[in-house]
């Protein structure tokens, strides 16, 4: 069944290898998700997308790009503001909030506050399948900031850049990554001396150009996936999953009969950030067991309410905190992201099509859903990395189980042409060979992607 779905639909899910929805409708209210193939005299020429968007565009025209700034969350736990300008093909990108180091000598000085600029560029002809989908997505460059004086570059790996597709509504796929290296803080080698550097070649990301400010939008019924790094534990990963309830004020209590026991995306009321465009809860709960415990305080959970598809998709982002300063020491470094659903019984074949998406193994995949039957595919060669199926009987609704081709288990969710999945094992090709030097571990898996065709 896979592999006739794998011949079918080869071409579209081929179409990026990013974290982005296409379709038609406007930024506020995006249409239907229907990209349409070209071929031959109908491609249109390499570049910057044309001012005059057709309607069957895959994306917005230049000028539209232009207007929109993107806010999203990354699974490094950096909240971040995009914008992209596909005249000039240059970007801006600010780090709202971020636990990442701005320079090796101390892990407490963040790139928060951190703007960037730098140059964008198409992706080469021939690495999609239709010069259209290229003219879609950017290739950020290197980027250079000044923070407190200090000049900030990007890194930049020409062979797994950071590359960001532009859809009706969002923008997602990868933003710069980083060199995280303990060893360079005096403080940081010392508490941790057995952490290596990990460098990453970028983030997955997502984001949307149009947001609800409105916490009454977050009243309701969830599940949420979520996914974790700890930097000071070696880089360890977690994942779980959780049903939570959320008032109209933004106050989560765990719902009945929950896998759960906390809520695991904030601990406090939400509270509208000081940005304005979303909202921050204080001392945000862990899903890994703090090496310090009585030290793992002042991370903070952010929330972003994206609205796409006429729907409120939250993607929620930890951004851990450490205080060096030995009078109010505080070591909470557990960062990374959730997406979340709305707990409502999903039926099979009512998010069937064909995904793309970034996730924990810092690569690029392509996703196909039929039913019961689910693959993972690697986008530049459209083969067959592994498989899962899909149970539907939902003892929580909205949380449908999956175990892959190896028996492993985990959960996807789905809301407004996304979907996210989580497997504890082993799954789909490991860790990017260039990305945290292949020494993350690939275990849990963790990925989000967005339809870029339905069946």
């Amino acid at each position: 069944m896979l592999e006739s779905i794998v011949r079918c639909v080869a071409l579209a899910a081929a179409a990026t290898p990013l974290l982005v929805a296409c379709g038609g409708g406007k930024a506020s209210d995006p249409g239907a998700i229907t990209p349409t193939q070209c071929s031959g005299s109908t491609c249109t020429g390499q570049g910057a997308p044309s001012s005059a968007t057709a309607a069957t565009a895959l994306c917005p025209a230049a000028a539209d790009i232009a207007a929109n700034t993107y806010l999203g969350g990354a699974g490094s736990g950096e909240v971040v503001s995009l914008s992209i300008d596909p005249t000039k093909m240059t970007y801006s990108l600010t780090y709202l909030a971020s636990p990442i180091p701005a320079q090796q000598s101390s892990v407490q000085n963040t790139r928060a506050g951190l703007t960037i600029t730098g140059a964008v560029q198409h992706p080469p002809s021939g690495s999609l399948p239709t010069a259209a989908q290229i003219a879609c997505a950017f290739q950020l460059q290197q980027g250079t900031g000044t923070l407190s004086g200090n000049t900030y570059t990007t890194p930049y790996n020409a062979n797994n850049p950071p590359t960001i597709y532009v859809g009706f509504g969002v923008a997602g796929g990868g933003i710069p990554g980083a060199t995280v290296n303990l060893k360079g803080d005096s403080t940081a080698a010392l508490l941790f001396p057995n952490v290596e550097s990990r460098s990453f070649d970028f983030y997955p990301f997502l984001a949307f150009s149009s947001v609800s400010t409105s916490i009454a939008d977050l009243q309701g019924n969830w599940n949420a996936l979520l996914y974790h790094i700890t930097p000071t534990q070696n880089f360890a990963a977690a994942a779980t999953t959780a049903q939570e309830t959320y008032d109209a004020s933004g106050n989560c209590s765990v719902t009945s009969g929950a896998t759960n026991t906390q809520c695991d995306t904030s601990s406090s009321q939400w509270a509208k950030d000081a940005a304005g465009s979303y909202f921050t809860s204080t001392n945000a709960p862990h899903i890994q067991t703090p090496a310090f415990s009585a030290l793992a305080t002042g991370g903070a959970s952010h929330l972003i309410l994206g609205k796409l598809n006429g729907k409120i998709v939250p993607v929620v982002v930890r951004t851990g905190y450490v205080n060096e300063n030995l009078l109010s020491i505080a070591i909470d470094d557990e960062s990374g992201i959730a997406m979340m659903a709305p707990a409502t019984t999903l039926t099979s074949g009512s998010f069937d099509g064909s995904f793309i998406g970034a996730d924990s193994n810092f690569a690029y995949t392509a996703t196909l859903i039929n039913g019961q039957s689910g693959g993972f595919l690697k986008p530049s060669t459209m083969t067959t990395q592994s498989t899962f199926t899909l149970d539907y009987t939902q003892t929580h609704p909205g949380l449908i189980a999956a175990t892959d081709n190896n028996g492993k288990s985990g959960n996807v969710i789905a809301v407004g042409g996304l979907y996210g999945i989580f497997l504890n094992g082993e799954e789909n090709g490991g860790v990017t060979a260039t990305s945290a030097n292949s020494q993350t571990s690939n275990s849990p898996y963790f990925g989000v992607g967005a339809l870029i065709q339905p069946q």
